[in-house]
């Protein structure tokens, strides 16, 4: 049980941050740390969430939280791979919702050969989450994280649910929270599989889109992308945290521990801007899941699908498997058309899907 001397200076630092303080790396590290592990009460946890986002992380701070993520909740995954290992991911809690997208684009991505270790959590503040989807498809959200080692092993894939690779803290947070936090951003950034060295996240804002990718090279990460997708004639502080098929989308990449922050538009994937309600969310996981499911049954010449395959294009150019956003445009598309996105769904389900 948690003293009173405990529950006293957590309740100070909370008092702290609110009041603007800044803590060091080490000591959001800890504090994070009593979150996770529930060491503190429910009431003292939530107010500590909400003065953190609302007075804003620091990439220091962020770091720290990571660490405890990392050491404290996450469990591992290892697989042999001389290449990229690539993951596909939002923080979610963006104004503008769509039909999930990173779930289509990892299983495209992989359709071009890329190596992708997908993970992903139920709806927290969205329509529906990455898990949401794969359920309906069909897997196994329970599965032991050995049967995710074996298909990326074997198929070049897989699929890691935080339900699975969360040992407590975070699942057990997602369960009840319907707010944003820190755990949105540095939740993402969780490196279940050991190898993993690329990712395309979007964020849902362009200051959350810095700070990850300041994360991530604070972490060693060789490669990455944030996007942070606008709409023609929206204004932009209504994003999406994915490239954008209905405006430009401003990214940050790292590579090499060099970052670069610019703009790129659907033209720059060789494609023609549609209007949000092409790719806007529908009413719940089961039609979003569907609209996916016709995409990859042939449904190709959409705006759904190019919108998939952008992002898909995204993670193959950071991963180097293209030269540029429009060459990963065109290997995503043809690996579509030619079914290939349909059968690694199939491998999937075959290794992790429900019995």
């Amino acid at each position: 049980m948690t003293s009173e001397t405990n529950l006293r200076e957590f309740g100070r630092l909370i008092c702290s941050i609110a009041a603007g303080e800044i803590m060091s790396r080490e000591l959001a590290c800890e504090a994070y740390r009593q979150v996770i592990l529930n060491l503190q009460p429910e009431l003292q946890q939530g107010a500590f969430l909400m003065a953190h986002i609302t007075r804003g992380p620091t990439t220091e701070e962020l770091s720290g939280a990571w660490d405890a993520l990392d050491r404290y909740d996450t469990a591992k995954i290892q697989v042999e791979a001389e290449g990229a290992v690539c993951d596909i991911v939002g923080t979610g809690s963006d104004p503008l919702k769509t039909v999930n997208c990173s779930t289509p684009a990892a299983l495209i991505a992989a359709a071009c050969g890329l190596p992708v270790a997908k993970k992903g959590a139920r709806l927290v503040t969205g329509v529906s989450g990455a898990s949401d989807i794969f359920e309906v498809f069909g897997i196994d959200l329970g599965a032991p994280l050995s049967l995710a080692e074996r298909c990326l092993a074997t198929y070049g894939l897989c699929y890691l649910p935080g339900e699975s690779f969360l040992k407590s803290g975070w699942a057990r947070l997602i369960q009840s929270m319907r707010f944003t936090s820190a755990f949105n951003i540095i939740g993402p950034l969780t490196r279940p599989c050991e190898q993993t060295d690329r990712i395309v996240i979007g964020a849902y804002s362009p200051l959350v889109c810095d700070q990850l990718i300041a994360v991530l090279k604070e972490i060693g990460m060789k490669g990455a992308l944030a996007p942070y997708g606008m709409v023609y004639g929206v204004d932009e502080s209504r994003g999406m945290d994915e490239f954008s098929l209905a405006g430009p989308t401003r990214v940050v990449e790292l590579r090499d521990s060099k970052m670069e922050v610019y703009e790129v538009t659907p033209e720059d994937f060789g494609l023609q801007a549609a209007p949000f309600s092409a790719i806007a969310s529908r009413a719940n996981a089961r039609e979003n899941a569907e609209t996916i499911l016709e995409v990859l049954n042939g449904k190709t010449d959409t705006p759904l699908a190019d919108f998939f395959c952008m992002n898909a294009a995204a993670a193959l150019y950071i991963s180097d498997y293209a030269r540029n956003y429009r060459e990963g445009l065109e290997m995503a598309k043809t690996a579509l058309i030619q079914g290939k996105a349909r059968e690694k769904l199939e491998q999937l389900r075959s290794v992790q899907g429900r019995k």
